[in-house]
């Protein structure tokens, strides 16, 4: 299985790209795992709405330039389906089941996601209703997928 992790803007926390490292490193006996970064737009506190359309769009447009059309789209969205991670690992088993052996999870900017990058997506995922930094969902996001490996594989891990 083939893993795209699409996120918004540059990781710069140490801390982070260290843990992102490690759970990609582990991932390696299971999946290729790639994570694409793409350019993140200047996202002022003040934006119009309009602004913030228009920050979505240009996001978006990065975004779905580094998706193929044979592709599974995952889109993290606080309005999405929330899932457990039993259920994350049963469903990436049965996208590799059934043939789906490109997989990519998006992780939107400041200001989300847009139109264009939800319409495009298959699954709409919610971690919580709470909101997270778009850079430590990266690390969550990442362990989530690892983790749900080994629930998939019967390792010892997910307790």
């Amino acid at each position: 299985m083939n893993i795209s992790i699409i996120a918004v803007g540059k990781l710069k926390e140490k801390y982070l790209k260290q843990g992102i490292q490690e759970y990609t490193k582990r991932l390696g006996s299971y999946a290729n795992v790639q994570i694409i970064e793409v350019a993140d737009e200047k996202a002022p506190d003040n934006m119009s709405e309009n602004e913030i359309i228009q920050v979505k769009e240009k996001e978006g447009e990065r975004i779905l330039s580094k998706i193929s059309q044979d592709t599974f789209v995952i889109a993290l969205a606080i309005e999405g389906q929330a899932w457990t991670s039993e259920r994350l690992a049963k469903e990436l088993d049965q996208l590799a089941t059934y043939g789906k052996s490109k997989i990519a999870f998006v992780i939107g900017g400041s200001v989300g996601l847009g139109k264009a990058v939800l319409d495009r997506s298959d699954l709409q995922l919610s971690f919580s209703k709470m909101t997270f930094p778009h850079q430590l969902m990266r690390l969550i996001l990442t362990e989530q997928i690892y983790r749900a490996f080994r629930i998939i594989h019967g390792h010892a891990y997910h307790k």
